[in-house]
């Protein structure tokens, strides 16, 4: 397994340690959404991982989407990384996720190989069958086959990486077989974690997500998931299961909740339709419906020490979506869960290790 700065014991051991004696890497996580022009934004977001760097975040994580700006700024990653990286010198970078099935596979051994190198070793390699639809359409796909094609592009690629050889008889230059070790896999269902645990890859778990049945937490979804990714992990393998989840922090709960108030509506509205809401919910139903936790940090540890997801999680990474607050108080929240709620909550940040 990689250096991750983690020790990693067996995974039985592993699966029943608890985070007091097993420290979480913490992560930062945007979609790059920050309510400016393409290049603003872009700026915005590497200022903000910069930033996470220096507070002693481990991992920086983006997003990939295609087409729909207000859902996720960035179809290009390693592209973006690869600014951050010649910025900063220890964060570790990943993709969270990049859409497979929308790609061709060798490309993004490609790229991540190249990228992987440059930086350092770097790269945390995330991948997803992708969930936008529309986007399969505009690339001339079925969405309706997006899982067998992942599983055909995700073989593919990994072939590439470990430099084994490809139709046609070429091997990939330069091989990359470290990144293997590195792939994470996000999804929604309990076999898509069985998935990631057989192939010995990471689990990418949804800071929110639909409820298959009114009234489930969000932990009574997931941790059934983490049981399937455990039980499927091959022996020796240990597990890697992050945790992403909405969290704004800031020294006035009032003005935190102002902001939500604005941005959790504008993502009420575009989920309207969905069944997901109704557009008649108060704020605080809002916060609840969307698994946002924020306010001062005792009260967003408070909420999130209520999340049993988190106890059994290795990497706790945070995001402001769907807040969306401004670009100083997204600077301003990384500070204070940095020093004040990753602590309490088994995570040891660099800067203050």
């Amino acid at each position: 397994m990689p250096d991750d700065g983690l020790t990693q014991p067996p995974a039985s051991e592993a699966a029943a340690m608890t985070p007091a004696a097993r420290p979480k890497r913490l992560g930062f996580f945007t979609r790059l959404l920050d309510l400016v022009e393409p290049a603003e934004r872009y700026q915005l977001a590497l200022a903000q991982v910069l930033h996470a760097e220096r507070c002693g975040f481990q991992t920086a994580w983006v997003a990939q989407h295609h087409f729909h700006e207000h859902e996720g700024g960035l179809p290009a990653p390693f592209v973006f990384l690869s600014q951050v990286a010649a910025r900063t010198s220890r964060i570790r970078l990943g993709t969270g996720i990049v859409t497979l099935p929308l790609e061709l596979p060798i490309r993004v051994a490609e790229d991540a190989a190249v990228f992987d190198l440059m930086s350092g070793g770097r790269l945390e390699l995330g991948i997803g069958p992708g969930g936008n639809f529309a986007a399969f359409r505009a690339f001339g796909l079925d969405s309706n086959e997006r899982g067998r094609v992942f599983a055909d592009n995700a073989s593919l690629m990994l072939d590439a990486l470990a430099g084994r050889r490809l139709p046609g008889g070429d091997t990939m230059y330069p091989a990359n077989p470290g990144l293997v070790q590195r792939m994470w896999q996000a999804t929604f269902t309990v076999e898509g974690a069985r998935r990631a645990g057989a192939a010995g890859d990471g689990l990418m778990l949804s800071r929110t997500q639909p409820r298959p049945a009114p009234g489930m937490t969000l932990a009574e979804i997931q941790n059934p998931m983490i049981d399937a990714y455990l039980a499927a992990l091959p022996p020796g393998c240990a597990p890697r299961i992050m945790a992403s989840r909405s969290v704004c922090v800031g020294d006035n709960r009032e003005e935190i909740r102002g902001y939500a108030a604005v941005g959790l509506a504008r993502f009420r509205d575009r989920l309207l339709g969905t069944g997901r809401v109704t557009g008649r919910e108060t704020l605080d139903e809002l916060i609840a419906t969307m698994d946002v936790h924020l306010g001062t940090a005792d009260e967003v540890i408070r909420s999130l020490a209520a999340d049993s997801t988190l106890a059994r999680a290795t990497e706790l990474t945070v995001q402001v979506h769907s807040v969306d607050p401004p670009h100083p108080f997204i600077l301003r929240s990384l500070e204070l869960v940095a020093e004040q709620v990753a602590p309490a909550l088994g995570c040891v940040p660099d800067a203050v290790r």
